[in-house]
């Protein structure tokens, strides 16, 4: 099913192209993805873009001004299919559904055998996706896409697709799309939560999926004390229903108040407070990735991975230039680090990182950044491309849609 791999690039420029992206997860990695669906709305204005994401990261997508479709995969439903004939229904019906769209390009930024099935599945003449990709995942292709050794960020390997299909790299751009009903709502819990207007403040973001992640809860709380006994603006606390009871652990050891926002917020609000937000403090996870497509400045506590692979995107192109976010990864020099591992019987990377060093970065990337009040809204960082040029290539369209397929 594969060939060889040629840089065809999007000829028919504002052809009305049927286009899908398959990348169901994770959240930092459908925040990486961002800049392909941007690439491919500046290249095609009038084409007709959906993305195919898993059923709990699509609130973060639904609605946005890039998309025309949101197509839901239900993960946890479909993998029922072969003990469950209803579930096995549901999957060949999810199959003709996407199928009926006429797709004519699939970028499958996945690179799992489930996804490669799913964009041959399709139908599209055209599948893209990355030559090494895991699981044979490569056998669906048209056209597999060989990365250079030196693209080991997520994003870089996004950008080597956009690459070969012919459009523009030099302006990787992460626009969320936020609302300003999400912005107004971000302002109302804050508010509502501290009892009072809210006019700066630092995000703190204490959860992490790995429990090797993350920094012990008692060291969270004496950072945010720290910061509360040199009159550092205030934290609020910020999560999914998951973090919970880390949160609470933080919570209880600190001395200090703190807004605590954890489990109170959609995905969407949660980005919008993080825009609203001064800086942001936060493990290697989802939100951090947010948060840096957001040009925050933000502290990243780092352990078991790789910075490099998984940190905040800086792009390379713009570090000269002093454009750049301060985005500061602080991590104990360990020789046994990265390792990957989620679970560690000593958890040396962490327990070696002192409150100091952390607060020394923090007080750092502040300086300069408090002049702003929240209530002025977030800088939700780059702009939406072209979108004039679109709006004038496309008839107006009722909005992006989150089918149940």
């Amino acid at each position: 099913m594969a060939r060889s791999e040629k840089n065809m690039a999007l000829d028919d420029r504002s052809s009305g192209k049927r286009i899908l992206i398959i990348k169901p997860s994770s959240l930092g990695d459908i925040v990486h993805a961002l800049p392909v669906l941007t690439a491919l709305r500046r290249a095609d204005p009038g084409a007709h873009i959906a993305w195919l994401v898993s059923k709990s990261f699509a609130p973060l997508l639904d609605g946005h001004p890039l998309l025309d479709d949101v197509i839901v995969f239900d993960r946890a439903r479909y993998g029922k299919m072969l003990r469950s004939g209803r579930a096995l229904g549901d999957f060949l019906r999810f199959l003709r559904e996407l199928r009926r769209r006429r797709f004519d390009l699939v970028v499958d930024l996945q690179g799992l055998f489930r996804s490669g099935f799913l964009a041959f599945a399709s139908g599209a003449e055209r599948r893209i996706g990355f030559a090494a990709a895991r699981e044979s995942a490569g056998l669906f292709y048209t056209q597999p896409v060989r990365c250079p050794p030196d693209a080991r960020h997520a994003v870089d390997k996004n950008l080597c697709v956009v690459a070969a299909l012919g459009l523009s790299t030099d302006r990787p751009e992460f626009p969320l799309g936020l609302r300003l009903e999400e912005i107004r709502a971000a302002k109302t819990l804050l508010t509502t939560a501290a009892g009072r207007p809210v006019k700066t403040f630092t995000a703190v973001i204490p959860g992490a999926r790995w429990e090797s992640k993350r920094w012990r809860a008692e060291r969270i709380a004496a950072l945010i004390d720290r910061m509360h006994e040199e009159s550092l603006p205030c934290c609020v606390l910020l999560g999914s229903a998951a973090d919970r009871p880390f949160a609470d652990r933080v919570v209880a050891a600190c001395r200090s108040p703190v807004i605590d926002l954890v489990g109170r917020t959609s995905l969407r609000v949660l980005a919008a407070v993080l825009g609203l937000s001064d800086r942001v403090i936060c493990h290697d996870s989802g939100p951090m990735h947010i948060a840096a497509a957001l040009n925050k400045p933000l502290v990243a506590i780092f352990g078991p991975t790789d910075p490099d692979v998984t940190g905040p995107y800086r792009c390379p192109k713009e570090g000269a230039s002093g454009t750049q976010p301060a985005f500061r990864v602080v991590a104990a020099p360990i020789e046994c680090s990265p390792c990957r591992l989620r679970t560690c019987d000593h958890h040396s990377c962490m327990e070696r990182l002192a409150v100091e060093t952390v607060f020394a970065q923090v007080r750092e990337i502040g300086a300069g950044v408090f002049g702003r009040r929240a209530s002025d809204g977030p800088r939700i960082g780059t702009a939406l491309p072209e979108a004039g040029a679109r709006a004038a290539a496309a008839p107006a369209r009722p909005g992006a849609t989150a089918p149940q397929a």
